[in-house]
């Protein structure tokens, strides 16, 4: 009698950070203790794109050696420079693709990163992938008549469980899942002002009402618990022509491979979700019931120990760090602003960018002085640059697209295989 062959599904990480190996120790933890799906029927398999200039890390910092992981995932892939590397010249002698292609998919940034997870996923022959982050963890915080209850989700096991019926599933998040810290408004910076600031760097998807709700949080967004312990599952809407979904707690069904689209983000800037976002419309994904919580500033590796605090930090803008954070976010909004703009709203496009210079011209100096910060006005310099480059940025994106179509048609075409190092 012919035997049934496992559902292989790949674990895809980007990372820099040391705690990376505590963090996939959590979920493999997570999913042995799941009880949720008969794990014989499945075959994980770890893809880890590795940063080491991020933190100034080395490679032994992601190689996993701990036993009862190595036991649990069928197989383990670290993709470093030279394995990427080795892959783009494999593919422009086979002339799958030429090096300027090679360097859209392939090259430095974070999207580059996620694609090259991808890539190598459909090129080992994964059913599934499901991105995690290495500051999200499979927990979720849950505010009940002012008091912080705690329970653990099975991300892993969710995602599985949806994906068949989908080509992607989007969960939730939870924690310190925005850079925006807690404010407190005066006279010299207004809600209205900072309104305004908000609106005019970041994507069309931020609602102002969910901002100030974090805000008046401390800065941390809690879980629902309509969602928590819930198997009701929603499908994301297009919104100004995009399917909003962020880069982790988030699945690919790879069966579907003509549905699969790339990451981009301009040079220099973030946003690879959000430009996938615009790519997927014909997709069905599903938004499904479970969190990770999101240690955005890292004081809350402690959460990997079990260790669960009574109460959450607010996040306020006097600490130096949080502040470095939030000018980091702004500019990383700002850089892809414009790109954003070319594609939701063309027409309109010179008319919204006048509007968001005259704006930022009346806010950013406000926003200099409650910060204790001029290096906020280097988004003007920012912004001027990735306008004036918006239409480069627009063929590379579109390229990458492309050049994504030609690799999936060679991994489809199965003429791609080469060794991995």
């Amino acid at each position: 009698m012919k035997m049934k062959s496992k559902i292989n599904v790949g674990i895809g990480f980007v990372t820099g950070r040391k705690s990376f190996k505590s963090v996939v120790k959590t979920y493999i933890d997570n999913w042995n203790e799941s009880g949720i799906l008969d794990t014989k029927n499945f075959a994980l398999h770890l893809f880890v794109a590795y940063d080491l200039k991020y933190s100034s890390t080395k490679f032994s910092d992601y190689r996993v050696s701990d036993e009862e992981i190595l036991d649990t995932v069928d197989s383990a892939h670290y993709l470093g420079n030279n394995a990427i590397e080795n892959e783009a010249k494999h593919l422009i002698e086979k002339n799958v693709i030429t090096r300027v292609e090679a360097n859209l998919i392939f090259g430095e940034g974070y999207a580059m990163k996620r694609n090259i997870v991808l890539y190598f996923a459909l090129k080992n022959k994964m059913d599934y992938l499901i991105f995690l982050d290495d500051d999200e963890y499979p927990i979720a915080t849950i505010n009940i008549n002012k008091s912080i209850v705690w329970k653990g989700q099975e991300v892993i096991s969710t995602h599985i469980n949806n994906i068949a019926h989908a080509d992607m599933t989007h969960g939730h998040h939870c924690g310190y899942i925005s850079p925006i810290p807690h404010m407190n408004f005066n006279i010299s910076l207004t809600e209205e002002d900072f309104k305004l600031y908000i609106e005019s760097i970041s994507n069309d998807i931020i609602n102002w009402e969910s901002v100030r709700e974090k805000m008046d949080n401390g800065g941390v967004t809690f879980a629902d618990l309509d969602v928590i312990g819930s198997k009701k599952v929603e499908y994301v809407k297009e919104i100004n022509g995009m399917k909003f979904i962020s880069g982790a707690n988030l699945g690919f069904n790879l069966k579907n491979i003509d549905k699969i689209f790339p990451f981009y983000n301009p040079p220099g800037a973030r946003g690879e979700d959000t430009f996938l976002s615009t790519s997927i419309g014909e997709c069905e994904i599903r938004k499904v019931p479970c969190y990770t919580f999101h240690d955005g500033f890292g004081v809350y590796e402690h959460l990997l120990l079990g260790v669960l605090p009574n109460a959450l930090k607010i996040v306020n803008p006097d600490q130096g760090v949080v502040t470095t954070r939030f000018l980091k976010a702004s500019i990383g909004w700002i850089r892809y602003k414009p790109l954003l703009l070319y594609i939701a709203d063309r027409k309109n496009f010179d008319e919204r960018i006048a509007k968001i210079n005259e704006d930022l011209k009346d806010v950013i100096p406000k926003i200099c002085a409650y910060f204790k910060n001029d290096e906020f006005k280097t988004i003007f310099t920012e912004f001027d640059y990735y306008c004036k480059n918006v239409e480069k940025h627009y063929k590379d994106f579109e390229k990458t697209k492309a050049t994504w179509i030609k690799i999936v048609r060679s991994v489809k075409n199965n003429d791609n295989i080469s060794s991995e190092k």
